[in-house]
Order: C-alpha cells, then sequence, then structure tokens
C-alpha cells in the first residue's frame, strides 16, 4: 500500500506541474490511499509538496485543490510544515482578492453574494464596473475562498503552524483582518478566525486572589476559558498543583480539555473563580484566552473568588486540537506584592449576573463598582496584507515533547521545577504574601450590553472603491489557463 501511495503522490505531483488534464483523478487516488498509509509516509509526502505548491500559485485552482489535499493529510496525522505557511501565505493573497470581490459586489448594487463555486462570467463583469482589471482576479479569489478556508484550518491545528505564526505578528494581523472581513459572508470562516485568535496567546500571569500569589503558565490550543478555568484549577488547586486553596476538579474534566474525550459520568465541570481581567475589566469563561487584556506587557488574569456558581460541559471547543497548560514558574512575594499594586480592588468586579450587595444599615442595593465586558473583535481594515510569514524554524517542523525546546519565552530563560518531595496528607499551607493596599476605587461605571462572543461587526461602507490599490497584479497564467479556471470562463480545445 505504501508503494501505491507513492506512486499516486508522484502523479500528482507531475500533473500539478503539468496542468495536465488528469490531476484530479490523481488527487482522489491519494485521498483514497492517504488513510492506509503510516504518518511518516505522509509526512515524506508533505515535504515533496512543499515546493510544488509554491510553484503552482499562479494556476489557482491547482493550488487550491493541492492546499485541500495538503489539508486533508494534516487531518490524518502529517505535520503541517512549511505547507502549512504556504497554504496561509495563498490564503492571504486569494483572500485580499475575495475581499475586493465582496466590496465591489456591494458597491455595485448588493444583494446576496454568488456560492464561491457557482461564480460566473456575468458577475465577474458586474465587479469590473469597480475593479476594472483586477476584476478576473477578485473573481478568482472568491471562486478558491472555500477551498483556502478549509485548507487553513487544518493547517492551524497543527501546534508548529500557530508557534511560526504566532511569531510573525504583522501577518497575523494581516490575515486575521482578511478572515473576519470574509467571515461575514461565509460562516466557514468564524472558525478560522477562532483559530487565528488561539494563535494569539502563549503566556499568562495570573494572579489569585484568596492567596496573593501569582503564576506565569505557558498555554496552546485553549478555544475558550471555560477549557483555560478547568485546566487552571487542575494544576493550581490543591496539594496535587500548587496548593491554592479550594476544590480539586475531577481528573476526567482536565482529561477531557486536554486531549481525551469526555465522560459521560463526569461532563459537567463546576466553576472555582470568577475570572477577571488585569485592568479591572470582567473577562469570564465564554471569552478566549486572547480577550485577557495586556497589562505592562503581560496578559494577567485575576482568579476571582466567585460571585456568581457557574458550570459547564467539559471537553474542547475544537476538539481535533490538543489543549495544553504548563505553570512555568511562581512569582517571588516582592514580585506579587507589585503586580498586586496595581491590580483593582477585591470584590469591586463582579459576575454581570450576579445579584447587588445589600447594605447592612438600609438593605439598599450596592452595584459593583464596575462589570467590564469581554474583549472582542474590533471593525478589520480588509486592506492588503503587505507581510508574510517567516519560514518555520526546523524544530517547530515536528514539534518536541518539552515545551522547552521552543527556545526561551518572552519571560527570559527557566528551569524545570525540582521533583517535588514526598508530602504529608496536612502539611502547612505557606504564609501568604501580605496584601497591599489597594488603590483608592473609582466612580462605578455603568454596565455596557454584553458583547456576543464571535459575532463580527458589519464592515463600514468603503469610502473608495477598492480596485488597483488593494490587489496584486493578475497573477500570470490565471487568466489563460482553461483548466484551472472557472468552466464558464475559458472556452474548452477542441475534442473535449
Amino acid at each position: 500500500m505504501t508503494e501505491e501511495f507513492r506512486s499516486a503522490f508522484q502523479r500528482v505531483l507531475d500533473t500539478a506541474a503539468a496542468q495536465a488534464p488528469d490531476f484530479p483523478e490523481a488527487v482522489h487516488d491519494v485521498f483514497r490511499l492517504s488513510t492506509q498509509v503510516p504518518h511518516e509516509e505522509l509526512g515524506h509526502a508533505m515535504e515533496a509538496l512543499a515546493p510544488v505548491l509554491s510553484d503552482c500559485e499562479q494556476a489557482a485552482g491547482i493550488a487550491a485543490d493541492l492546499s485541500v489535499l495538503a489539508g486533508a493529510l494534516v487531518e490524518n496525522g502529517a505535520p503541517a510544515g512549511q505547507v502549512g505557511l504556504e497554504v496561509l501565505r495563498q490564503l492571504g493573497s486569494y483572500g485580499q482578492a475575495a475581499v475586493a470581490f465582496m466590496h465591489a459586489w456591494d458597491k455595485t448594487g448588493g444583494g446576496r453574494l454568488p456560492e464561491p463555486g457557482e461564480v460566473s462570467g456575468t458577475q465577474e463583469k458586474r465587479v469590473e464596473e469597480v475593479l476594472g482589471e483586477n476584476a478576473p482576479l477578485a473573481t478568482i479569489g472568491w471562486w478558491t475562498s472555500l477551498r483556502y478556508g478549509l485548507a487553513a484550518k487544518a493547517m492551524l491545528s497543527d501546534t508548529g503552524v500557530r508557534a511560526a505564526v504566532r511569531a510573525d505578528a504583522g501577518a497575523l494581523e494581516g490575515l486575521t483582518q482578511i478572515v473576519h472581513a470574509l467571515s461575514i459572508r461565509l460562516h466557514e470562516f468564524v472558525e478560522l478566525g477562532e483559530l487565528l485568535r488561539m494563535a494569539e496567546v502563549e503566556y499568562l500571569l495570573v494572579l489569585d486572589r484568596a492567596s496573593w500569589r501569582g503564576f506565569r503558565v505557558r498555554v496552546d490550543g485553549l478555544g475558550d476559558n471555560f477549557q483555560l478555568h478547568t485546566l487552571l484549577a487542575d494544576a493550581l488547586v490543591g496539594k496535587e498543583g500548587r496548593r491554592l486553596p479550594g476544590t480539586r476538579p475531577d481528573p476526567r474534566w482536565a482529561a477531557a480539555c486536554l486531549d481525551g474525550t469526555a465522560d459521560p459520568l463526569a461532563d459537567v465541570v463546576t466553576g472555582e473563580w470568577d475570572l477577571v481581567g488585569g485592568n479591572g475589566e470582567w473577562v469570564g469563561n465564554d471569552a478566549v484566552p486572547a480577550d485577557i487584556p495586556v497589562v505592562d506587557g503581560e496578559r494577567v488574569l485575576v482568579l476571582e473568588p466567585q460571585s456568581l456558581s457557574h458550570s459547564w460541559r467539559a471537553g474542547r471547543r475544537h476538539p481535533r486540537i490538543p489543549g495544553s497548560l504548563e505553570v512555568v514558574d511562581e512569582l517571588t512575594a516582592d514580585e506579587a506584592t507589585a503586580w498586586w499594586s496595581r491590580m483593582h480592588p477585591a470584590g469591586s468586579v463582579r459576575h454581570p449576573q450576579a445579584p447587588g450587595i445589600e447594605r447592612e444599615e438600609d438593605g439598599d442595593p450596592h452595584p459593583p463598582l464596575h462589570f467590564g465586558v469581554a474583549a472582542h473583535f474590533a471593525e478589520a481594515d480588509s486592506g492588503p496584507i503587505s507581510t508574510q510569514f517567516a519560514a518555520l524554524p526546523p524544530e517547530l517542523t515536528d514539534p518536541p515533547a518539552d515545551p522547552d525546546a521552543f527556545g526561551p519565552g518572552p519571560f527570559g530563560a527557566h528551569t524545570e521545577p525540582a521533583e517535588p518531595e514526598e508530602l504529608d496528607d496536612d502539611p502547612p499551607l505557606p504564609e501568604p504574601v501580605p496584601a497591599p493596599a489597594a488603590r483608592s476605587a473609582t466612580e462605578p461605571e455603568p454596565a455596557p450590553e454584553p458583547a456576543a462572543r464571535n459575532v463580527p461587526e458589519p464592515e463600514p461602507e468603503p469610502q473608495d472603491a477598492p480596485g488597483a490599490p488593494l490587489l496584486p497584479p493578475l497573477p500570470k497564467g490565471v487568466a489563460d489557463s482553461w483548466s484551472w479556471a472557472p468552466s464558464w470562463r475559458w472556452p474548452q480545445p477542441p475534442g473535449r
């Protein structure tokens, strides 16, 4: 079976390079055989695919189909490697063209957009009023958009690709803008936007109100703060963790948040804290780690006593992506005191649905100082993506089991904690760091309406037609390749 797969994959590479008519048949054979060969063999195939995918970018249909094929190999166990970044780069290019098609469609009367696979010459003629000579490329971008989106989701399930994307802030921002703009019209891009947000975060600074201690943690693959909350409790609470006060979570909850499946006999997780940002704003569990605000260069999360009991289902928002959370180190007493001096007063931020606090003397409700809201997508500019992802570092093409093998994080080098000694059943807890004096309370702020999570705001009406400034020149080979453009665009040669 391995030899048959190798032969089929070589045929894919050859027919793609030649833009031969039997390319679709070759792709179909590789799809069929890819589930029957070892992961190592799939990895070799991905290495061979990388230069061919790059060379075929101008033949949009071939490049899009190769991207989908690569995504299938990743889902079957292959590392994404350099192909993953090439797929995201091409998504940035053709996705930008698709966004221009959307804007031009709105400028020429709006209405329901055609399905990407059903776009026609009539619709290209319509957007030509705005885009001029760039209309063919914009139409091709719309035609390939769903295939690139599907492939990109598979690539961002790879931890090495997420690490490389995170390291290139400019390219990440540009790609996020394009994906956000497309998600307004194509629901399939909503999940892709969530995966890009997942790629934003690696380190968190976590402060626990009850003990006045602080920890730096490293996270990956966390789809929401329900998953983060569960894994923080597993890593920090009790003598099995870092001895924070509280109730240990059921081990089956943590397993479901890492790489296991939810146990139907233990699938309801009980919350331990309120999650509040270091800037004094409510974050909560239904947000994502990327919503945790940055304070003095670090994402800071405060674990507050619960003001409203809450529970949720165990598991992962993105089941194909395993989660991870590692406690990197604990703050010293001086570091913790310095951070706490910048935090909001205890009890000043409560769950938005928590009942008001009554005054003892007259029973009048005493509203919380302010609720805050989870951060959410700002309106994205759909302008061009100007930077490209750097090459995937060799050490990330096959991520090692040791998290430190990725190199030092933004907090500098650290050493693994020593193996803990055997502990008594009831050892004395460490003395808490004295609480610093809280800063003066601010005036109460009105509670804004809770933002609907992951529901993008509509794009603003463009002031100028997108046109040429938004788009690169029409790729050579697209306009004259009848096989790999939509069938309506180019007449087929005689005899076919």
